[in-house]
Parts: C-alpha cells; structure tokens; sequence
C-alpha cells in the first residue's frame, strides 16, 4: 500500500471514528475471501448481448440510451482526467438508463455510487419519465484524501432533487432507507462485491421487493453469488457484459 494511501485511511479513520468498525470489516472480508473461485464458463456461456437485447424490446429507447451513453462518457472523461485520483469506473450505465426509461419503476435502490454514472443514468431517466426516485448507499473511498468530494461528480445538479444519497455504508445506509419506503421497484447492486456483502443486501431489500421488481448485480465474475442466486430463485434473468465485467439482470422474480 503506498504512503498516501496509508495516511488519508489513518486521516479518515481520525476523522470519522464511527467508520472504524465498517472500515475493519471490509478489510477481514476481503481477506477471509481471497480466492474465492468463479464460475466463468456458467457466466459466459448465459451472455447475451446486451445491444441486441434492448433493440429487440424497443430500438427507439435503445438509441436515446446510446445517445445518453455517449454523452456520459464524453462528460466524465473530460471532468475525471482533470482529477489526479482514481475513482472507479462506469458500471453498465448504458442499460440502465434503458431500463429505467423502459420499465419506469417508481422507486430504485442503488448501493455503489463511485463518480455517479449510474446515479447519473439513473436520474436523467427519471427526469425523463417524469416519475421516480432515487436512493442511493455509498461508502467513501477512504485511500484517497477528503473522500466525500468525489461521491456522485458526475450527476448534474438539477437531477439531485429526485435524490437521496447516504454515506455511510450499506450497514448502516440501507435500514434507513428501507425505512423510507413500502417497496423497491428496481434494486442495483454495485458496492461490496464479496458474498457477505451482497447477502447482508439481500437479506434487507428483499423485504421491500414485489414479483415485477428488477434487480441488477454488477460484477458478477468476482464469485458465485449471481450464480447460486438465479439456481436458488424462480425468475428469468440475463447476463450482459460491459468494459470487460459482466452484470446479471433478474426479473420476474418469484418471491417465496
């Protein structure tokens, strides 16, 4: 770990004691499940491309999403290469903008915020709609030096009034939301990839979810949690892959 790194954790920990304990979990979760395996040839041979699957359903929406799409890409490239800081990618930002357009769900989860390309999409289709809000659950990126400013640069200003956004870790973000709402329309999963992490979500946000709710996993080729999910569950479901991860999307979930 470099110098920086380790002095903005130590400054960040100083600053926000109540984070230690979250802070201390993610870091034992990740080592208790290094080398967990994955899968690939289940992942692989159930992709679909994912251009194809939204042209089929509705060519005009997919085009406006492209076009979304494009713009996204042009305005974080030139907003985040004038940062000297590494705030991680775009997620499949594309499709969800589609299917936020397409389906209109009344209100979406998201936990995993980053920059905010998918709380961008996610609230330029809303205002679109004209329907929809968006609850957003974050965790700051404690290597870097004052973390916070980074969390959602990319979502325009005049978006945020459809938005509530927590910072404090999904522990602690998503039984306040949760609290907020009677069902959760669309949920998206984009933060703590481990499998503890992604159950702790589940465990919550299936309280809230209905048999015509969307899920959407991102990163699914870091374990089998998308796998053993769709075995476990009666529902149909695609995998697409984007920039070179894959995203599983779930709908017509039967609940038990």
């Amino acid at each position: 770990m470099q110098k920086t790194s380790l002095s903005n954790i130590v400054r960040f920990v100083v600053q926000n004691p109540q984070r230690l304990p979250l802070l201390i979990n993610k870091i034992w979760t990740r080592i208790k499940e290094k080398g967990v395996q994955t899968d690939m040839i289940w992942i692989q041979s159930h992709e679909i491309d994912f251009s194809n699957w939204a042209g089929a359903l509705d060519s005009l929406l997919w085009n406006e999403a492209q076009l979304f799409a494009d713009e996204l890409k042009s305005k974080a490239f030139h907003k985040l290469s004038k940062l000297n800081v590494s705030v991680g990618g775009g997620g499949i930002y594309p499709i969800l903008y589609f299917i936020t357009r397409y389906y209109q769900p009344g209100t979406i989860v998201e936990t995993g915020v980053a920059a905010g390309y998918s709380s961008q999409a996610f609230l330029s289709a809303i205002s679109k709609n004209d329907k929809g809000k968006l609850y957003s659950s974050d965790f700051p990126y404690f290597r870097l030096k004052n973390p916070e400013a980074y969390i959602g640069i990319l979502v325009d200003e005049h978006l945020k009034y459809n938005w509530q956004l927590y910072t404090e870790g999904d522990e602690k973000n998503l039984p306040l939301i949760l609290k907020q709402i009677n069902r959760v329309d669309f949920f998206h999963y984009d933060s703590d990839k481990s499998l503890k992490g992604r159950q702790f979500a589940w465990n919550l946000i299936v309280k809230r979810l209905h048999e015509g709710s969307i899920l959407v996993f991102d990163d699914i080729q870091d374990n089998n949690y998308f796998k053993n999910f769709v075995e476990n569950h009666t529902c149909s479901f695609h995998v697409f892959r984007f920039q070179n991860k894959y995203a599983g999307f779930v709908h017509q979930l039967k609940l038990k």
